[in-house]
């Protein structure tokens, strides 16, 4: 937590905010501070969030903050849970607000851009019945054309970003604009040449005219091109909305598969029968547990503070009601005839069932809350996948997509060796396109030669240039009569398999569609009182941690005011102690006996310490005095044992050498040390 809280306090005191805060001052934010805090940040990455808290409610708000961080795709850490997070987010409680923080100003780039973004990709709330509504084909036909603006707006902005990515330089682009200059007025003087050249030719107006409509049917190809491109575009994104269609309907058949009108209802009555529960038991036990809480909490407020004797008296008084409640108790069972009690076992049975009826109301709330964060995640997923341009394969669809892989796969493996053939055969034709290329230029030496001699000089330059025009003319007719023939037979083909969609669509639609009217009015329902308990829950929760705050100051309050009593009474302890020591010391002294005080026993102890000091002063005096003496007779006792150890070496020496005499084959070796003299 500290660590969150400095890299807060650093990026903070950091453009754009310049917060000019310390982490003292961050810690001492209360709860409203903290909101607008986040608040503020979340205005700097998106300017629609800003504003002051205060002038806004707190269900708006939380909603407001909520779909903020969706948009921005932050999710809370994996042990957080999604009713104590949103409860975090009402109440301002720093473990949640942190998190949030460190997330926002540690991506702030990328999330403006993230936010900029979701203005325009975040799909609009249409239910569902709505977009399946075969009647309604304005309706569908406005959904399709904001699904398809959505995805050309996605693709422009990737395109934008790579063009960013891109760009070069301002020197760069002078250099190339230079370059370009010279380039065009190197082909204008080029072409002026050829003016030249080509004006003396008898058919210079006819030429100019086959190259004015040439130039015409190249832009009219370009143009036909874009449209295709259009075409295909379109194409695909109908091929995608038939996917999304089919997926649609796919998981539809499944969830009615196993289902009928009997078990739908059954399922809904006992929905209802839950939260009739809820409503009318649960909810209203709690509620009135809470208020009891906060009456009795409200009472001890208002009462005057209490000392020491009081807290002594109500526990007293505590003692006294506990002993009378367990021998009431005592003489209840003793009295009592467990026999008579006919409906004992009842009760018992009926507070289980009460019991488990909590628990699997709890249980059925927290799965609940569970599946709601589950459809959540699957939606964002789901809108991920479509923004990257794919779809979720499942069972056949998918066999098919690996079976097609695989085809692929081959035909990528044929077609890869089938080039290193081309690209083998290309190089030969590289090479002999050179050779005749070369030819070709030695030729065209001659021929020009010749026409310069005869007087038509480029003759055959022009020529081949009619030549070209006229070919590709005929060949842009022929690619224009085939696009036009393809597009025309594929938009017949995806008109027929649009209508033959439909018309296998249409029972299944007219079947779905009570069903559905049926199931909005229950969801409206349950939307309704779903946003009431909310509502109350949000109210209730924040009333029940400003009294848990209270309760918790007061505790915090009444262990110091215990700490401080045992503090207290351990030092009356210790001081009653010492005055029953000095106590006792007094009436020993006063009675006579002085033996048996401390005093006396002091007394000895302090002579008989005196008394060793005086023997080791002696002590010490003598070695002082006798010092001298005892150095002098040391060193004539070390004199006396290195005198010894010389003649001991002589005599061992002696003794050695008699027995080499009787034995000459006798050696014996000496240690170094025997021959040693010690001086």
């Amino acid at each position: 937590m500290t660590e969150e809280a400095k890299l807060i306090v650093e990026l903070l005191n950091k453009e754009p905010f310049k917060k000019n805060v310390n982490l003292i001052s961050f810690h001492s934010y209360g709860p409203e501070q903290l909101l607008q805090l986040l608040n503020d940040v979340l205005a700097t990455i998106d300017p629609s969030q800003s504003g002051d808290i205060r002038d806004e409610a707190s269900d708006a708000r939380t909603q407001r903050t909520l779909g903020c961080l969706k948009n921005l795709k932050y999710t809370p850490p994996p042990n957080a849970d999604v009713s104590s997070f949103r409860q975090g987010i009402v109440l301002g409680d720093k473990p949640v607000i942190n998190p949030i923080l460190v997330y926002l100003l540690t991506n702030l780039d990328v999330l403006k851009t993230r936010a900029y973004l979701a203005k325009y990709l975040v799909k609009l709330g249409v239910p569902d019945e709505l977009l399946h509504d075969s009647s309604d084909f304005a309706m569908q036909e406005s959904w399709t054309k904001y699904c398809e603006l959505q995805e050309h707006f996605h693709q422009m902005h990737r395109e934008l970003t790579d063009l960013k990515k891109q760009s070069h330089g301002t020197s760069e682009v002078k250099t190339d604009i230079k370059t370009m200059e010279e380039e065009k007025e190197n082909l204008m003087r080029k072409v002026e040449r050829v003016r030249k050249k080509a004006e003396g030719t008898p058919d210079f107006a006819d030429s100019l005219q086959i190259a004015q409509r040439m130039r015409k049917e190249k832009e009219r190809g370009e143009d036909i091109q874009k449209k295709i491109q259009q075409q295909r575009r379109l194409m695909q994104s109908a091929e995608q909305t038939l996917q999304r269609k089919k997926q649609q309907v796919y998981e539809m058949k499944q969830g009615g598969a196993n289902s009928s009108p009997e078990s739908l209802i059954s399922r809904m009555q006992e929905d209802n029968r839950l939260n009739e529960y809820l409503v009318s038991e649960k909810l209203p036990k709690e509620i009135e547990t809470l208020k009891k809480n906060v009456s009795d909490l409200q009472r001890v407020a208002m009462e005057p503070a209490i000392s020491q004797q009081d807290l002594h008296r109500i526990e007293d008084e505590i003692e006294d009601a506990t002993s009378k409640i367990n021998r009431l108790v005592e003489k209840k069972m003793v009295h009592g005839n467990p026999a008579k009690d006919k409906l004992a076992l009842f009760r018992q049975q009926a507070s289980i069932l009460s019991h488990k009826k909590e628990t699997l109301a709890e249980t059925v709330q927290s799965k609940r809350e569970e599946v709601d964060q589950l459809e959540n995640e699957l939606r964002q997923k789901r809108a991920t996948l479509q923004e990257l341009g794919g779809e979720v394969l499942k069972g056949d669809d998918y066999k098919k997509f690996i079976i097609g892989l695989r085809t692929k796969s081959n035909q990528y493996k044929s077609n890869r060796a089938e080039l290193a053939e081309l690209r083998s055969e290309m190089g030969v034709l590289v090479r002999t396109e050179t050779i005749l290329q070369k030819l070709n230029d030695q030729s065209q030496r001659k021929l020009n030669v010749l026409e310069n001699k005869r007087g038509v000089s480029g003759f055959r330059d022009t020529q081949d240039e009619l030549e070209k025009v006229s070919a590709m003319k005929s060949d842009f007719d022929e690619a224009k009569h085939r696009t036009l023939d393809d597009m025309s037979d594929m938009v017949h083909q995806l008109n027929s398999v649009i209508q033959d969609k439909k018309n296998l669509l249409a029972p299944v639609i007219k079947e779905l569609r009570p069903m559905r009217q049926r199931c909005q009015e229950i969801m409206t329902e349950y939307n309704e009182k779903k946003s009431h308990y909310d509502s109350v829950a949000a109210g209730l929760e924040s009333n029940r941690s400003q009294l848990e705050h209270a309760v918790a100051a007061l505790r915090e309050e009444c262990m110091n005011h215990d700490s401080r009593f045992h503090y207290i009474q351990s030092m009356n302890k210790i001081l009653q102690g010492k005055i029953d020591r000095a106590n006792n010391e007094m009436k020993v002294y006063t009675s006579g006996d002085k033996k048996k005080g401390f005093r006396e026993i002091y007394s000895k102890k302090i002579q008989e310490q005196e008394n060793l000091a005086k023997s080791l002063r002696e002590k010490q005096k003598n070695v002082r005095e006798n010092h001298n003496s005892d150095k002098q007779q040391m060193e004539m006792w070390k004199d006396l044992e290195a005198l010894l150890e010389c003649k001991m070496g002589i005599l061992q020496r002696q003794h050695t050498e008699l027995r080499q005499i009787k034995n000459p084959g006798f050696t014996m070796s000496r240690e170094p040390s025997q021959d040693r003299m010690v001086l």
